[in-house]
């Protein structure tokens, strides 16, 4: 059994080490970077178990993932591609506010996932399924592979954890909007920011939106404000977070680590409002430093944001 199962395309990341346009620059961090591969990630360092399965590809990139994320803790079930490579995520900082991210996924291993990849007994053994809206928006086979690992959940009575995370790159508001207000029905926890859950559901007022989101079916919907902080509805009750006052440094994975924050105090029996805060406080610290999943948080730092203002931990 894993506490967590999550799936999708986790993608090889080249992150340039200086500020500017990329085409001038000459040296590069090599990581990787996968919206489910960071909520797997995060579970884990907050002390639970976590499952990712994916497709990646035979080669040098494959490998840094697989091993990278087994190094973490994570159970990784990964399916290796002899025909397709493992796709790339270029990532440089346009200026000191602006962060440029381009992807180089077209016909990877990650876009050939498909519902046979997947371990339907995994799914079901499960006590949380968390899917990211990007995975349908790669191929047919891919949503595919979505739509049928939902289906197994369910029937075993899984909770399902669906995050929004538009990619206007990978499809239309109109598209992605189709695709989730057919699917959303089936899904028991919704993280969206205000501009997502508005291509499900029109509402101006953020409770209302979260009310309007509510109605097609999932218990808990959680609508993110960024430096904003954060709002709950489960079961018709409100709950805000405020946020955490801290020094942005990549807010790249921010999303991912929030869920994992409030995914992984449900796994622990969490009453609401810690739950709320916790998945907050796992966004700030995300934020903190460079990387899709490094700067994740272990259940100890949480509290170094509580530090004294003198920034100093002796």
């Amino acid at each position: 059994m894993t506490d967590l199962v999550t799936f999708g395309e986790t993608m090889a990341l080249f992150g340039a080490r200086r500020t500017g346009p990329l085409r001038f620059a000459r040296d590069f961090d090599l990581g990787l970077g996968g919206a489910e591969s960071n909520v797997a990630i995060g579970v884990t360092r907050l002390g639970h178990g976590a499952t990712w399965a994916g497709r990646v590809g035979a080669d040098e990139f494959g490998d840094l993932i697989r091993s990278t994320l087994a190094g973490e803790g994570v159970d990784v079930r990964a399916v290796q591609d002899p025909e397709a490579p493992t796709g790339l995520m270029i990532k440089g900082r346009r200026t000191a506010d602006l962060i440029d991210v381009r992807y180089y996924r077209k016909d990877s291993a990650g876009s050939r996932l498909c519902a046979a990849d997947l371990d339907p007994a995994l799914i079901r053994s499960a006590r949380v399924l968390h899917v990211s809206a990007i995975t349908p928006a790669l191929s047919a086979s891919a949503r595919d592979a979505v739509r049928h690992a939902i289906a197994a959940a369910r029937a075993a009575g899984v909770l399902v954890s669906l995050d929004v995370n538009y990619r206007k790159a990978l499809w239309t508001p109109a598209a992605a909007g189709a695709w989730l207000r057919e699917t959303v029905g089936d899904v028991d926890v919704l993280f969206a920011t205000e501009a997502e859950g508005r291509l499900i559901a029109g509402a101006d007022d953020a409770v209302e939106l979260a009310k309007a989101l509510a109605a097609l079916g999932p218990r808990h919907v959680l609508v993110k404000f960024g430096a904003k902080g954060a709002m709950e509805l489960t079961d018709g009750v409100v709950r805000r977070a405020e946020p955490y006052d801290v020094t942005e440094v990549d807010s790249v994975g921010a999303g991912d680590a929030f869920a994992a924050g409030w995914l992984a105090d449900w796994l622990a029996g969490a009453e609401p409002e810690q739950r709320l805060s916790t998945a907050c406080a796992a966004g700030a610290f995300a934020v903190t430093s460079q990387g899709d999943w490094e700067s994740l948080p272990r259940r100890a730092d949480l509290s170094l944001l509580r530090q004294p203002a003198d920034g100093v931990s002796r």
